[in-house]
């Protein structure tokens, strides 16, 4: 699986298409990703002693992976992720993910 917690990605099938949001949890067991504000489902639970109170609960359920794709850095659209092999700052040689429409390194939870 390609995506990684903290990616940008865009719902591209189902209800929530169109949505944008960061990945918060990848189940690749399941080929499932988790995507805040996406896919919100609701559940009645119980209080539990004095750290829970009872209530109704939203929370963002998984979504199948195929049903998503990356988000371009530079032009903000979605993009299919490919790899490269650059120069590192050590000199070493690393393996960096791009964006194919751009070509520019999809990072991480917006740094760089």
């Amino acid at each position: 699986m390609k995506l990684r917690k903290g990616m940008q990605v865009v719902v591209i099938a189902g209800k929530d298409r169109g949505k944008k949001g960061t990945v918060e949890e990848v189940l690749p067991e399941r080929d499932r990703i988790r995507i805040g504000g996406v896919n919100l489902m609701k559940k009645a639970v119980k209080a539990t002693g004095d750290t829970k109170q009872a209530g109704i609960v939203e929370f963002p359920a998984p979504i199948h992976a195929s049903n998503v794709m990356a988000v371009d850095p530079k032009s903000g659209e979605r993009t299919r992720i490919g790899y490269q092999v650059s120069k590192g700052t050590s000199g070493k040689a690393r393996k960096v993910r791009i964006a194919k429409k751009s070509g520019k390194e999809l990072v991480i939870g917006g740094a760089k």
